[in-house]
């Protein structure tokens, strides 16, 4: 994986990589969920800077600019800042320009902000884009203006065709349908990897460890959630990838009124009160429902194990990898 130098102004990115010369090939964009789509362009933004001997950068935002400039109609975010550098990384992005996204930034023109943003600092000698990409004021720039900016102040501006799958583009918008109607097989094949919720561990009511089966609760930071129901998942936990099964929902049989992350770890002994977790969605088994006690709950939980381990059994059989993690 390469080391990413995450900066947040053009002038750190000159001081850091401006002494080599070697100017930067650019992507710019949200890249909300790392999709296959982003993954296109930014492996193409790395194959073009190592032909051109250029810095691979990508230009991001944030917070998301919806939620400065409409805020009612921004989306729930499938991923984190976090996810997103780490996504980069593991591409071989070199630096990553996180911008903050407010009101002087939403105000540049188009103009402005290759002047100030790719022309300038950075010395752009190359930028990628997505056939819909649109930036500056009030979206007045699309892929046509940068191309005719580009000619004019010194750089290329190739559009990289959008992935397709399965006759649907794919697309952030896309995966956030997936993930909250519970598809999590679309989500997985929209991503290249499934989707993956990340927080802090929290303590539970107790009830797991006592009359049901041990659970790891999670404070997840994501604002998207898969939709409530029993999921086959993994649990980065300690540092160790377990087989798990996990409840998104609200125990009904205990007459719940909080939304709680809760995974069983298959093989694992340990207490765990406090750390980092990572929650994969791999499959959807079931709804969330009530049931009639404690006792008919372990039940149906004993069941909702057997079929998790029986779905990883055959996946380990399929073989199946992940394009992307």
């Amino acid at each position: 994986m390469t080391a990413l130098a995450v900066v947040h102004t053009a002038a750190e990115w000159a001081a850091q990589f401006g002494p080599s010369g070697r100017g930067a090939v650019v992507s710019i964009g949200n890249f909300d969920g790392m999709h296959l789509g982003h993954q296109k362009i930014l492996r193409a933004v790395v194959e073009r800077a190592q032909e051109q001997q250029a810095v691979a950068t990508v230009i991001t935002f944030d917070p998301h600019p919806l939620k400065v400039l409409r805020p009612a109609q921004a989306p729930p975010l499938v991923c984190t800042l976090a996810q997103r550098l780490a996504g980069f990384a593991s591409l071989g992005i070199e630096a990553a320009l996180v911008l903050r996204f407010d009101a002087a930034l939403a105000a540049r023109s188009p103009e402005e902000f290759v002047r100030e943003f790719l022309a300038g600092e950075l010395r752009a000698k190359a930028v990628l884009i997505g056939d819909n990409f649109r930036f500056g004021h009030k979206q007045a720039g699309n892929a046509v203006v940068l191309q005719e900016m580009g000619a004019r102040l010194g750089f290329t501006v190739e559009i990289i065709p959008p992935v397709v799958s399965r006759g649907e583009v794919v697309s952030s918008t896309a995966v956030r349908r997936a993930v909250s109607e519970g598809r999590l097989a679309d989500a997985i094949r929209l991503l290249g990897r499934p989707f993956a919720l990340t927080g802090e561990i929290r303590s539970g009511e107790g009830r797991g460890s006592t009359i049901l089966v041990p659970t790891l609760n999670l404070a997840p930071e994501q604002e998207l959630l898969p939709k409530t129901g029993v999921y086959a998942t993994e649990t980065l936990a300690g540092g160790h990838v377990y087989r798990s099964a996990t409840n998104i929902g609200f125990r009904p049989t205990f007459n719940g009124t909080h939304l709680s992350v809760e995974s069983h770890l298959f093989d694992f002994a340990e207490r765990l009160t406090e750390g980092r977790l990572e929650v994969r969605f791999w499959e959807r088994l079931r709804e969330e429902r009530k049931f009639n006690g404690p006792e008919e709950l372990r039940s149906q939980i004993a069941m909702d194990l057997e079929r998790a381990r029986a779905f990883f059994r055959r996946l380990d059989q399929s073989q199946t990898t992940p394009e992307f993690a």
